[in-house]
């Protein structure tokens, strides 16, 4: 009997015959598209606005106390000289003359102030280039009240250590009339002790109480101790911003202005940027954003009190 064979059991064959097709591999789903929050643009938004005002607010703080003491100093320097040729050839204001105009030479020992340049007037904008004479006072040496603001913290903070004098110490200013000699009488202040002084000649410096919060101001009263001389009649209507702590309204506008051209730069240094090259965009863009920024703090100093 003839041996039986059997054979290996091969692959099923499919509906045709052929071999049947292995199972391929299974596709999977796409995934599912994120839909943003409409809330996140928003937020982004609120970030950056913050941010950009942290900044301004940043930079206007380093011009207050860094930057404004430069444009003092500098200030100071072109009218001490200018006072210098006009004290030389006998030409210096003894009495009303245009504000910011130089009209006296400033000395305290005591608190080491030498050779500070007084200017005419005491609005903010005057008080930008050192301590201010009040237009409706006589000039320092001349007969009556004769005062002057300084600022306690900006600007070069001229008056920074005025309630570091005492009674007894000198006061001594320089004007077309030459040397004149003030011996301080009394320290007060607006808030609590006013100054009442029955000397006819005496020179009242007047600067904020504190250079954080200028809520109030003080007053260091000095008696002229040396000759009087006479003087022109003085101006006798002053304007609001030259008050002590006042500041200029008026400075609204151009605070606005300035704001508005320093959108206006920095939304066209944007597009130019995006469109076209990038450092040449911001080449010529930042210098520019830079002397608007300069402009808007100057006008935002303007609000501040003439004598902070």
């Amino acid at each position: 009997m003839a041996d039986t064979v059997l054979a290996a059991p091969g692959p099923a064959a499919g509906a045709s015959g052929g071999p049947a097709a292995a199972p391929g591999p299974t596709p999977s789903a796409p995934p599912a598209r994120r839909i943003p929050s409409p809330e996140r643009p928003i937020l982004q938004a609120v970030g950056v606005g913050l941010l950009l005002l942290a900044v301004l607010a940043l930079g206007l703080a380093g011009y207050l106390y860094f930057l404004s003491g430069v444009q003092e100093a500098r200030a100071q320097t072109i009218l001490y000289t200018q006072l210098q040729y006009e004290l030389a050839n006998q030409v210096a204001p003894l009495g009303p003359t245009a504000a910011g105009s130089p009209v006296a030479v400033l000395n305290i020992p005591a608190i080491g102030i030498r050779d500070m340049v007084v200017v005419q007037g005491t609005s903010p904008e005057n008080m930008t280039l050192g301590p201010g004479h009040l237009r409706d006072t006589p000039m320092p040496g001349q007969e009556g009240l004769s005062e002057i603001f300084g600022r306690r913290a900006t600007f070069g903070a001229p008056f920074a250590r005025l309630d570091d004098l005492r009674p007894g110490d000198y006061i001594i200013t320089i004007t077309g009339q030459g040397r004149s000699v003030y011996r301080v009488a009394a320290i007060g202040t607006s808030q609590a002790v006013r100054i009442v002084d029955p000397a006819p000649n005496r020179l009242l410096l007047v600067t904020a109480a504190s250079p954080v919060v200028p809520s109030y101001y003080i007053e260091v009263d000095a008696r002229l101790i040396s000759v009087t001389r006479p003087g022109p009649p003085v101006v006798r209507v002053l304007n609001a911003p030259e008050l002590a702590l006042a500041g200029d309204d008026g400075a609204l506008v151009l605070t606005f202005i300035w704001g508005v051209a320093l959108a206006a730069v920095s939304a066209v240094g944007t597009y130019a940027a995006l469109r076209w090259n990038l450092w040449a965009a911001y080449l010529a863009a930042v210098p520019l954003a830079i002397a608007v920024l300069w402009c808007l703090y100057q006008s935002l100093s303007a609000l501040l009190p003439n004598v902070y």
